[in-house]
């Protein structure tokens, strides 16, 4: 027989019906009481707090204080305090914090550069559009427009 249709390998179940791998037959705790299980609860939780009082400050830095910053130290704060909830969730809740450390790079260096490109393109785009708005061809067009009105 091939290895395809070998029971005693997990691998079976993550092809064809996988309704095992959510009913129970392949638990991780087998009992919640556990202190493993505990200690697994009680990350989450963990987690779910440090998420809350990050998404609280940002509400309340909106809400109250956005008006009375600079525009520069407010963008500063909301971009750092999402890229720190992001982190959050994806090293836990996507178990991107259990993985190798290559494999993280392989995630993160594409990640960061996504970012730079955007940056990049924005950069671009306000200068092109700067550029534009004060070409010096530009305000002659505009000129001679209103001389002829």
């Amino acid at each position: 027989m091939s290895g395809h249709h070998n029971t005693n390998s997990i691998q079976h179940l993550y092809e064809g019906d996988q309704s095992k791998l959510y009913s129970g037959v392949m638990q991780h705790h087998g009992d919640v009481n556990s202190a493993e299980s505990k200690s697994q609860v009680a990350r989450i939780w963990k987690i779910f707090w440090i998420l809350l009082v990050i998404t609280v400050t940002e509400v309340i830095m909106g809400m109250f204080f956005s008006h009375s910053m600079p525009k520069g130290v407010v963008n500063f704060f909301f971009l750092a305090l999402t890229i720190l909830k992001a982190g959050y969730i994806v090293a836990v809740f996507m178990h991107l914090g259990d993985e190798l450390k290559n494999f993280m790079v392989t995630v993160l260096i594409p990640l960061v550069l996504f970012v730079w490109f955007i940056i990049a393109f924005l950069a671009d785009g306000f200068f092109w559009l700067r550029m534009n708005n004060e070409s010096p061809a530009r305000s002659q067009i505009e000129h001679v427009a209103a001389a002829k009105k």
